[in-house]
């Protein structure tokens, strides 16, 4: 019988994954590192007892964090990427050929060497791609330092615990806030709402009087338990959100970007959120 990885996000619930064969397991400086494969979900990489990709579902999630953002902007030149080392949500950036400079901090140096080995297919060589920057950094600290200017900030953070308990504060959601351009536009993972319901209200304090327009998205991510991974969308401008799907299927077409999630109608059909979610975040009558 296989060996199993329990994950341990939550105390009362949970998944297991048969560990076929265990690739990599280290403690990093900054958190435990897992990477191993397993039958159905093809290598799968865990930080801190929390399963954060696999190469069988992760387009779900980096389509959807990456192409949201950049085809609503519509004429995003410049992208911070916060957090994502395992690579993919850079993939997913460098497809857009309009964008000019990609800036990826990252706080772990293992994640992205473990991950370029273990995990290639996630960046798909994107690392060499001449318009990307890496920087190893706390984001935090990154951002709270940082005289540039994005179009779109995108952080691609674990649960807010540990070292990325931080890129969920008011104090993080600010300094991405002064980094963004006059039509910038911030996105970022945000749990499940059902597991996770507190955080999204968190968040939502956080931001409601920061930008013009705030609101969440969604999408089911078969890795994440608990339904639906939501996702938080900050604008300075209102109206980045009220994109027509008639403009987002030129956009799309525009692009050239393949995809496998993400397209136009999902994009759209993506905002609309179930009732308890909008009733926790105070959106039921006001948007």
């Amino acid at each position: 019988m296989s060996d199993y990885y329990r994950e341990t996000l939550h105390e009362d619930y949970g998944q297991f994954f048969s560990v076929d064969k265990m690739l990599y397991e280290v403690r990093t400086e900054h958190q435990h590192l897992v990477i191993f494969e397993n039958t159905r979900m093809g290598r799968v990489m865990a930080l801190d007892g929390a399963i954060q990709t696999t190469e069988a579902d992760e387009f779900f999630y980096h389509e959807m964090l990456t192409h949201v953002p950049i085809l609503a902007h519509g004429a995003a030149r410049k992208v911070l990427i916060i957090g994502g080392g395992d690579g993919a949500m850079l993939r997913e950036v460098c497809r857009h050929s309009n964008v000019e400079h990609v800036t990826m901090v990252e706080i772990d140096q293992a994640v992205v060497d473990m991950c370029k080995k273990y995990l290639p297919r996630h960046s798909d060589g994107a690392y060499e791609d001449p318009r990307v920057r890496l920087v190893i950094d706390n984001g935090m600290s990154f951002v709270a330092n940082c005289t540039e200017h994005f179009d779109v900030i995108i952080s691609d953070c674990p649960d807010p615990t540990g070292p990325a308990e931080v890129l969920f504060s008011e104090d993080f959601y600010q300094a991405c806030y002064r980094c963004l351009t006059d039509r910038g536009v911030f996105v970022a993972q945000n749990g499940t709402p059902f597991l996770q319901l507190e955080e999204v209200k968190t968040t939502a304090s956080r931001i409601k009087d920061l930008f013009a327009d705030w609101h969440f998205y969604h999408a089911a991510v078969p890795t994440y338990i608990g339904g639906s991974m939501t996702f938080v969308w900050a604008a300075k401008q209102a109206q980045m959100r009220q994109v027509d799907l008639t403009t987002l299927r030129q956009r799309f077409a525009a692009s050239g970007v393949r995809t496998r999630y993400y397209n136009p109608e999902i994009h759209c059909a993506a905002f609309a959120l179930p009732q308890y979610v909008l009733e926790a975040v105070d959106k039921l009558n006001n948007d």
